[in-house]
Order: structure tokens, then sequence, then C-alpha cells
């Protein structure tokens, strides 16, 4: 899943060599923290969160169909 996520995120931002997921394990869940430079957050995001709710369904299904619970999160630096 975490190669799934890396393939999608960095084909849609300018600036793909910043994008790094980290799996976290949180309650019998793996979420996935998504973090990349402050200007490509809104590509990720999309018009009213288009973009990246297609993403977490796909990974949704993605990870349903291997018996596993995910999800994934955009971790913005301050």
């Amino acid at each position: 899943m975490q190669g799934f996520i890396e393939y999608v995120v960095k084909g849609l931002v300018q600036n793909p060599a910043s994008v790094t997921v980290t799996p976290v394990d949180r309650a019998g869940m793996t979420v996935y923290e998504l973090r990349m430079d402050p200007p490509d957050v809104g590509k990720i995001i999309g018009r009213q969160g288009v973009t990246i709710n297609a993403i977490r369904s796909l990974l949704l299904a993605g990870s349903a169909r291997k018996g596993a619970r995910c999800s994934l999160e955009i971790v913005e630096a301050r």
C-alpha cells in the first residue's frame, strides 16, 4: 500500500523528491502519514478534497482486499 500511495502522490506534485510516506500502527489500523512541500499540499487535496478522497477510497478498497485496515493522513510541517 505504501508503494501505491508514493506512486500516485509523486505523480501529482511539483517536487516528488520531498514526498515521504510513513506507516504508523494505531489501534489495529495502519495510518499512512504523508509529508510533502507545503505548496504541493493543495494539489493533493484538490478542489473541495476530491483528489485526497479519491486516493483514500482506492487505499481503502485495496487494503480491504488484503484483509487490512488502512487510512491516509496529510501531515503538514509547521
